[in-house]
């Protein structure tokens, strides 16, 4: 199971947390509402959260939020979560290619383009929308028939990195905006993975917005869009105390965990301030 981390950096290992820290044992439990009939679903700030993208699913988490691997998660793993008052969220990559997912081979070989970092991963060319789209729609068609209640599209800022493909922003814009469409056509709210600098431009057609780092690189401030607008920022970092940056998360409104990088079911989080 890999995900794109927008920086390849080697594994560390997590420093012990400050005694102040709330940890999993301390969390209350917490349920997020099922949208209305027709309605899609809209995750509001300082909901919590889990990403589990590796091992056995723990579904013992308190979390009204899991944000989990849209293949290997069954059917029936999604419905037991939706019992228990928790909203799903079904990870996908739709910016690079996986040689270990079933649809593999659908992808013409002339798509793909570099290694994205992770064995087995290579960019794809976002320019070719219409070939791609009949594509990321199935796997889209997937979510919503595993009862899925959102997606969270990978790989979504090509543009920025060393694809094999000049890509540019205009070509990332108009695709994360087929992106968004594919999943409101679906009746899915879809979250904006990294891609900081064209907040602007798509926190109107994005439900939230997961994000990677954004203390350790000193980029929190530019998610404040989303969360002006009553979506929520699903965000974690990998390093550090998480005591050094829970303050700053709870003033911005983050739903901030703190995770080790095989985002496997282990988690720190950073408690929601009181509104």
């Amino acid at each position: 199971m890999t995900r794109s981390f927008r920086r390849g950096r080697v594994l560390l290992l997590l420093l012990l947390l400050p005694a102040a820290c709330t940890t999993v044992g301390q969390e209350p439990d917490d349920v997020s509402r099922a949208p209305a009939p027709g309605k899609r679903w809209q995750p509001e700030p300082r909901v919590s959260w889990q990403w589990q993208l590796s091992g056995k699913l723990d579904t013992s988490v308190k979390a009204a939020v899991y944000d989990v691997d849209g293949f290997n998660t069954t059917k029936e793993q999604v419905a037991g979560l939706n019992k228990a008052g928790r909203r799903t969220v079904c990870y996908l990559s739709t910016g690079a290619w996986e040689e270990f997912r079933p649809d593999a081979d659908a992808f013409p070989k002339t798509m793909l383009g570099e290694g994205n970092g992770w064995e087995g991963e290579r960019w794809l060319d976002i320019r070719r929308l219409s070939e791609l789209e009949p594509l990321i729609a199935k796997r889209f068609d997937m979510c919503r028939n595993k009862g899925f209640d959102a997606v969270e599209p990978d790989n979504m800022d090509g543009y920025r990195n060393k694809t094999g493909f000049p890509l540019t922003a205009d070509d990332q814009l108009k695709y994360n905006r087929l992106i968004a469409k594919l999943a409101h056509d679906r009746g899915l709210a879809v979250g904006l993975k990294n891609d900081l600098d064209q907040i602007p431009q798509l926190v109107g057609d994005f439900d939230f917005a997961v994000n990677e780092q954004c203390f350790e690189y000193d980029e929190c401030e530019q998610l404040r869009p989303f969360i002006a607008a009553g979506k929520a920022v699903f965000h974690v970092e990998y390093e550090g105390r998480i005591g050094q940056w829970c303050p700053r998360s709870q003033e911005l409104e983050l739903s901030s965990l703190q995770k080790k990088y095989e985002l496997g079911a282990w988690r720190q989080f950073c408690p929601p301030d009181s509104p």
